[in-house]
């Protein structure tokens, strides 16, 4: 199904799929004099939640995104993520905002399978690009969310000739405020849309102002260096922390760093220990083997601290509905407290 927004018929689009049903469905929503939106949540931390959202609100974030990506009227994109959550929704607004043509495909691991021309813009999930490495260079601006963007995937990706960028958002802001570009060029920085601020609490966590999509200054649990006013760096959760004698170490960097020479999960914990407080340990959902601990081994380092004191194997790591890892759980089965 295409549904052209420079030429919107909604009596006269044809839905063949209980996907394109849905997307009809909130159209209908979207175009009607309600001045909210119902969205529902993944259910990923708790129960699925409906709660609603202002229209004006999704306008603003959807015109932010367009204009630093430059997406213009005319333009295709593909619509391939949920339409009951805030991704997919957000796609329709997009498209709607910026009278682009947009493609439906059912939500699936593989959503580029049978497209056959180039759309000038889409959003995937880290699986779903994973499974689309070959139809990538099909669509021109891509940006990806729902989940971190594993290293490994960075690598392949890095070399292709398309805009393809991370996001960082939260609910509160009504899907992401800020792109950190992956390809052609890799940043290491995320840069936020105009009208967001950002800045550090005493903590050295990030909050953000976008007074265009939430009037609350929101006080997030990540870690961050901030570059200058629009650009910040990831450095880790601030519940991940590992304090190992007396030094702070973020463990998502060392995991990047790791994960950039094998082709598997690895997880850094801190193991309560008598002198250090915290022993670092590395956890690989691997089988063992020698060259697996040869590469690691030669890993710069920036810190002597930051070598694992130990390094541990293990078939499956645990992960949480949504399939992040659980550090939580692992620490337990690491530590032995599992019953």
């Amino acid at each position: 199904m295409l549904i052209d927004f420079n030429n919107l018929k909604i009596n006269n689009l044809d839905s063949q799929t209980e996907f394109e049903k849905k997307v009809i469905f909130f159209l209908e929503e979207w175009l009607s004099d309600s001045v909210m939106v119902n969205v529902q949540t993944s259910g990923s931390t708790g129960s699925p939640k409906v709660f609603g959202i202002e229209k004006k609100k999704m306008i603003n974030s959807a015109t932010m995104t367009c204009d630093f990506l430059r997406l213009k009227e005319g333009y295709t994109a593909l619509l391939c993520l949920p339409a009951e959550y805030i991704s997919g929704k957000m796609m329709v607004v997009r498209s709607f905002v910026r009278k682009m043509k947009l493609f439906i495909a059912d939500p699936s691991l593989k959503p580029l399978e049978t497209l056959g021309k180039e759309v000038d813009f889409c959003a995937m999930t880290p699986l779903q690009v994973e499974n689309s490495l070959d139809k990538l260079h099909l669509v021109r601006n891509l940006i990806i969310g729902g989940a971190s963007v594993s290293e490994s995937l960075k690598k392949r990706i890095s070399n292709l000739k398309i805009n393809i960028y991370e996001t960082y958002g939260m609910s509160e802001t009504l899907s992401h405020i800020g792109l950190k570009q992956l390809a052609p060029v890799t940043e290491d920085y995320f840069t936020v849309f105009e009208n967001v601020s950002i800045s550090k609490d005493e903590r050295g966590c990030l909050t953000v102002f976008a007074p265009d999509l939430n009037a609350e200054v929101l006080r997030t649990n990540d870690l961050v260096e901030i570059k200058n006013e629009k650009q910040f760096r990831f450095l880790g959760r601030i519940d991940n922390v590992i304090n190992s004698g007396g030094a702070k170490i973020f463990p998502e960097e060392l995991e990047a760093l790791v994960k950039k020479e094998i082709p598997h999960e690895a997880v850094f914990l801190g193991l309560k220990d008598e002198s250090l407080g915290q022993k670092l340990i590395l956890i690989i959902e691997a089988e063992q083997s020698d060259e697996i601990i040869r590469k690691i081994s030669e890993i710069p380092y920036e810190k002597s601290f930051h070598k694992p004191k130990e390094i541990f194997f293990i078939n499956a790591i645990p992960r949480t509905p949504n399939g992040k890892v659980n550090r939580l759980e692992l620490y337990k089965k690491i530590n032995g407290d599992e019953k």
